[in-house]
């Protein structure tokens, strides 16, 4: 009997599966990156077009900017994006929240970094061209790598690749044209990232309504 009923057991076993745990939900991080870049890259535009103000003159007002919301916030969505496994995104906002952390910096006196720690400036006006250079470089393969994603951000990298171009140029050769050309080419590289933020925002179990962003498949 023992042995018919370990029979019955085994033809009748039952297997107890482990319930699914549900993955936490991770927002998307990328309309918050966008807006962090947009709004520093508009205000310090502003100051490099001359709009109001000398180009050549203190932006000052950009330092707080730099450091928070196109620094630190820029940076903490890079690294939600890496949460997501966007590669392309977490590499984009955590390197340009980088630039404006190490930007502002440059501007803190007395930090030793920036303007301050150069007796004369336009050796400083050269190092910073240096330094723009690379981020030319930089944004130039973000623009390649971008190829596959959608129009809106190949417009983004278009644009904010000849704004490099044009400061990093007015920086080494001392030009105020072309710094102020440079800032007015980043006023419109904020004005299509805001778009870009406002199309990831406006989704379809949000809106009423989507903007296009011209999607590659």
């Amino acid at each position: 009997m023992s042995s018919e009923h370990q029979d019955i057991e085994s033809k009748y076993q039952i297997t107890h599966t482990p319930p699914v745990v549900a993955a936490p939900t991770i927002a998307n991080p990328g309309p918050l990156g966008l807006c962090g870049f947009a709004l520093t890259t508009f205000v310090l535009s502003l100051h490099n077009a001359g709009l109001g103000v000398k180009t050549d003159g203190p932006h000052g007002v950009v330092t707080g900017l730099a450091f928070f919301y196109g620094g630190l916030v820029q940076l903490l969505a890079g690294m939600w994006e890496f949460k997501t496994g966007n590669t392309f995104g977490a590499t984009a906002f955590s390197s340009y929240g980088g630039f404006w952390l190490s930007f502002g910096l440059m501007y803190v006196p007395g930090a030793g970094t920036g303007i301050d720690s150069y007796a004369d400036k336009d050796v400083f006006s050269q190092s910073l061209g240096y330094y723009l250079l690379g981020w030319t470089i930089f944004t130039g393969i973000m623009l390649i790598a971008s190829h596959r994603s959608n129009i809106g951000l190949i417009v983004l990298f278009f644009f904010l690749f000849i704004t490099f171009i044009l400061l990093t140029a007015g920086k080494l050769n001392h030009s105020l044209p072309l710094n102020v050309a440079g800032g007015s080419f980043g006023i419109v590289t904020a004005i299509i990232a805001w778009y870009n933020a406002l199309s990831g925002l406006l989704t379809k179990e949000s809106s009423y309504f989507t903007l296009p962003i011209g999607r590659i498949n």
